[in-house]
């Protein structure tokens, strides 16, 4: 398939396990050996894969950068050019010309030449990539989020059925589980050092991200693919895309209890040009569980932050105190808790702990716990956008697939109005 050709959403995620690849490998036995090569291949050449593709280098001390996929050439000329430089990971890096790969399909080529895959790419194509790893019996690591929209989830679980019956090992990047002062800090919440748990109020307030100026217009997959932050179809919204780490550091505070129903609101102040696609600059989102807990939930970008309020937190309160998930800090009565001990780089210790997994045999599979995560980002979104109270099982069974009808650099490509609560419908 070339990068013009035409392809639809169905079409990759009923595509075929790859060629040589339909008799699946389980993670043990394969890399038991430290002197076992472990051949890495990147799919997205973004910052994030960039990033990861460091991190997954410094992990073990036999790894080597094998293939690299992105929809644009220049951004993997970009990445190589980083990871290149990088004194530490240089001479782990054997990426031939011939093993960069562009266009839609160029995933293909590179879970074909890995044994790890690491996919990086916009979240709309976290499903249908991960898909085709597990089927070919590749372990990954898949960045956070793992979907956009109900689809997308059901295809995750389905993935996630699939590798663990193949015992393959499969980390999704909600990296904040690998911090050694927030494991520490959680763990004392869960020993009931704050009491029962009646609410969790979490932040993520900040100014505006990127934006690449480029030739193209706005209704065409090109702008769209290179600005992809700011297309609903592609990243799910920032309440989705940035702000479900604090979704999954409550899901992991709360033990795994996800909420039965969420409402909200949002809107688009202050990121009204054209060039911002159609997501939001700010949600507000409450999420209430049947164990009575609820989870206050704030996610704001917006331009101007030296005069503006920002805060990352995550604050827990309990019925004997409270504690900050960032500060590492727990409050009971007078007396103040704070982590002194050793901390980890999250983003390193994350692929530390894969790597050893699979020298192992005792693969990290942490998909279940991440696709409800993911879900629960877009449930908020549903609420915010449609201004409807959405329960957990209408936001799993929603109709609602944000697939463009084609996967083609040709033609126009046009995209949802921004949303209006009380007019954009729940599918």
């Amino acid at each position: 398939m070339t990068p013009n050709t035409v392809a639809t959403r169905r079409d990759f995620l009923t595509t075929s396990a790859l060629a040589g690849s339909a008799a699946a490998l389980s993670t043990g036995g394969l890399f038991a050996g430290a002197s076992d090569t472990i051949k890495v291949g990147l799919v997205g050449c973004g910052g994030r894969g960039t990033g990861a593709a460091k991190n997954a280098l410094k992990a073990d001390p036999n790894v080597k950068l094998v293939a690299m996929a992105d929809a644009f050439g220049d951004n993997i000329k970009s990445s190589l050019s980083q990871l290149t430089k990088n004194e530490d990971i240089a001479k782990k890096i054997d990426v031939k010309p011939e093993m960069m790969f562009t266009g839609f399909d160029a995933y293909k080529k590179v879970i074909e030449a890995s044994d790890v895959v690491l996919l990086c790419t916009p979240p709309h194509f976290r499903p249908m990539h991960l898909r085709a790893t597990v089927e070919a019996g590749k372990n990954a690591f898949a960045e956070k989020p793992l979907a956009v929209d109900a689809a997308g989830v059901r295809s995750v679980i389905e993935s996630a059925k699939i590798a663990a019956a193949k015992k393959l090992s499969i980390l999704c990047g909600y990296c904040y589980r690998w911090d050694f002062a927030k494991r520490e800090t959680v763990k004392r919440i869960h020993d009931g050092v704050i009491g029962d748990i009646s609410a969790i109020h979490v932040n993520y307030i900040t100014g505006t991200l990127w934006h690449r100026p480029t030739t193209a217009t706005f209704d065409t997959m090109e702008y769209q693919m290179r600005n992809w932050y700011y297309f609903t179809w592609l990243s799910g919204d920032f309440n989705v895309e940035q702000h479900c780490h604090n979704h999954d550091k409550a899901s992991w505070v709360l033990k795994g209890e996800m909420p039965i129903a969420a409402y909200g609101q949002g809107g688009r102040q202050m990121r009204t040009d054209p060039k911002f696609g159609n997501i939001y600059d700010h949600h507000g989102v409450v999420y209430e569980y049947k164990s009575g807990v609820k989870v206050f939930s704030f996610c704001r970008q917006m331009s101007g932050v030296t005069r503006m309020f920002n805060d990352v937190s995550d604050h827990v309160i309990g019925t004997k105190g409270s504690a900050q998930l960032m500060a590492h800090t727990i409050k009971t009565g007078d007396k103040v808790w704070g982590y002194e001990g050793p901390n980890s780089d999250m983003y390193d210790q994350e692929h530390i702990e894969f790597f050893e997994g699979i020298r192992k045999g005792t693969p990290i599979n942490n998909l279940d716990q991440s696709w409800k995560s993911t879900l629960m980002s877009i449930m908020g979104r549903m609420a915010t956008y449609t201004g409807m109270k959405i329960t957990w099982e209408m936001a799993l069974n929603s109709k609602e697939d944000l697939s463009p009808p084609s996967y083609t650099w040709e033609g126009k490509l046009p995209y949802a109005p921004v949303a209006v609560p009380g007019v954009t419908k729940f599918v």
